[in-house]
């Protein structure tokens, strides 16, 4: 019994030494990925979409209400009121169209980033497996305070991977 006890003493602590820890930066790889790229200019061109919109919408409320300050005066107050209630809707209607724009932005950029980060995590794990690590973790995912000098920088391995540079 001593000598099972004595001999687990030995194999447990070697085991624990060959655990294999790596990290990795996910943003500098994901950066450095085409489809990445592509997704940018793709959210660039459809958020400058949504702003020449909300501009032209903005343009319309201006001339509408500087044509309503102009002929003020002169319109019953009747037609004052109703022109104030369309100039109030029309703001309104831009407001929530902007607030719209924004969300949809952000779900069209997370939409897109979706596939890209499931392609790394797919590198991730195969250079995992091939290096016998036992942890690869992202140090742009997950705040970790501190990684010891035995933990490996495997970036530029899952960048391999992904056939980047």
């Amino acid at each position: 019994m001593k000598k099972i006890i004595l001999l687990l003493m030995f194999i447990v602590p070697m085991n624990a030494l060959a655990q294999k820890f790596g990290h990795i930066r996910s943003m500098e790889i994901i950066a450095s990925m085409p489809e990445y790229v592509k997704a940018q200019a793709d959210i660039q061109t459809l958020k400058k979409q949504y702003d020449d919109e909300m501009n032209r919408t903005q343009n319309d409320l201006t001339k509408k209400f500087t044509e309503y300050q102009q002929e003020q005066a002169n319109l019953p107050k009747n037609i004052q009121e109703r022109r104030q209630k369309e100039l109030q809707d029309l703001n309104e209607k831009g407001i929530q169209f902007q607030q719209d724009a924004k969300k949809l932005l952000e779900k069209a950029y997370q939409d897109m980033l979706q596939p890209i980060r499931k392609k790394m995590d797919e590198a991730i794990k195969a250079v995992g497996e091939s290096g016998g690590f036992l942890y690869i973790f992202d140090l742009d995912r997950t705040e970790i305070p501190f990684v010891g000098a035995d933990s490996f920088d495997v970036t530029a391995e899952v960048k391999a991977q992904l056939g980047l540079q």
